[in-house]
């Protein structure tokens, strides 16, 4: 007899926790299934270890620059398995935090084993058992994208998922692709100690961002001595003259054995599943959550997908997909981003004028030594609303919030340019760039 629940929550990342926990509040009788770690991809070798070994890289690259602050450091020593074992003790901490939560729950309960649609009726296989649900959320996740290079099948190449186990710093790193991943761990791996060496198919980097976005990263990352081969056209791996390679070239999601087949759950070209804005299959009782579902692939928006599934499920209903995502690389400096491009917006036929401020005119990024990047803001005509707006400085994921909770709000950007910023603060920048 199949064990019988109102929700199975099939994987364990951003939203499945949380999701289980509320439901099971909400009175309904609840089983998350997780085949290896609560916490997905964030917490085990995603955001949680990789901003950890980021946090090391900084810390090398400024003590490098002692002599620009006055100080003395005569030599900066790199011990790179000791970066990668403080990066995973705080993936484990994050990780054991969660495993903990499910400890003595009968509900929701924690159910260990890979989980598959075997029959109507929503049944799945659970590991070694059979569970009957009501309705299923599917919260898989995805994995890297292995492209088709002649050669990599005669290589140990790394990727999001296993950067973290090889503890051998890379002499010659080629990094495949010029995106967020890739930019970001290429600067890791540069501080580090390896010469790095990017990938990139597209004319630019960071393809979607702006052209002047694109250019200044890829200048800040160039002054480090990290090299760029755009318009590349990998023939094999030889070509990379590398003694290793890390792939960042796109995300799959996990669908291809969960038996949607079974059930009917349609997905498109690339195995994305297909969802409204409610997050909702085209089964009814059968939703998706994070990155499978497609769209915004980030940690947050999975998170805030839980939200929505609590208001679905067991709510009023309200809460959707309608929402405004920010988003940030955590290149050094950071670029934190919310809403429309300069291009998209005039892709749009919108009218708006652009602001920019370069943070080298405010006084507390010239007085930490950090004046890199700049601040741009599309702003509507008529009312001065934000339609976009990108931070490229010293915590630009922090300061992008400013732009993000006015946005939120739905008010004018003049609430910034009139209020009182603390001097001296790189906050001050922000309202600059909208004065």
């Amino acid at each position: 007899m199949p064990d019988q629940y109102d929700v199975l929550i099939v994987g364990g990342g951003q939203a499945g926790p949380p999701l289980a926990r509320a439901l099971a509040q909400a009175g309904k009788k609840v089983a998350l299934a997780e085949r290896k770690y609560l916490g997905g991809s964030c917490v085990n070798f995603g955001c949680t270890p990789t901003k950890a070994a980021i946090a090391s890289a900084r810390v090398a690259h400024l003590a490098r620059r002692g002599a620009d602050f006055g100080l003395r450091i005569p030599q900066v020593e790199v011990d790179f398995p000791a970066v990668l074992r403080r990066a995973a003790a705080v993936a484990l901490e994050s990780r054991t935090s969660l495993d903990k939560s499910f400890e003595n729950s009968d509900n929701p309960k924690l159910l260990r084993g890979h989980a598959q649609f075997i029959g109507p009726g929503f049944e799945l296989q659970v590991g070694a058992r059979k569970v009957l649900a009501k309705q299923v959320v599917l919260d898989t996740g995805t994995r890297t994208t292995i492209p088709k290079i002649p050669g990599l099948e005669n290589i140990a190449y790394l990727h999001s998922g296993n950067w973290l186990d090889s503890t051998a710093l890379p002499g010659r790193l080629a990094m495949i692709g010029g995106s967020y991943i890739g930019l970001e761990m290429a600067q890791f791996y540069r501080r580090m100690g390896s010469q790095v060496a990017v990938w990139e198919t597209s004319p630019r980097i960071a393809v979607h961002e702006d052209e002047e976005v694109s250019a200044a990263i890829q200048q800040f990352l160039e002054r480090e001595g990290i090299e760029f081969h755009l318009n590349a056209q990998i023939q094999s791996i030889e070509q990379l003259h590398a003694t290793d390679v890390f792939l960042a070239t796109g995300r799959t999601p996990n669908t291809d054995d969960l038996g949607l087949e079974t059930v009917g759950v349609e997905t498109n070209p690339h195995g994305f599943v297909k969802v409204d804005k409610r997050l909702a299959t085209n089964v009814p009782g059968i939703w998706a959550a994070g990155d499978i579902r497609g769209g915004p692939l980030f940690t947050h928006t999975a998170w805030d997908d839980y939200r929505i599934l609590v208001s679905q499920i067991s709510g009023d209903g309200s809460r959707t997909t309608d929402r405004i995502v920010p988003y940030a690389m955590f290149t050094d400096p950071e670029l934190g981003r919310v809403g429309l491009t300069e291009h998209d917006a005039r892709e749009k036929g919108l009218k708006f004028r652009v602001s920019k401020f370069e943070m080298k005119r405010n006084g507390k990024a010239r007085e930490i030594g950090e004046p890199d990047g700049f601040i741009k803001v599309s702003l509507e005509e008529g009312t001065s609303k934000i339609l976009g707006a990108a931070v490229l400085a010293v915590d630009g994921a922090e300061l992008v919030h400013l732009f993000i909770d006015i946005m939120n709000a739905g008010a004018s950007s003049t609430v910034i340019r009139d209020a009182i910023h603390i001097h001296p603060t790189l906050a001050e920048a922000v309202q600059s760039a909208v004065t």
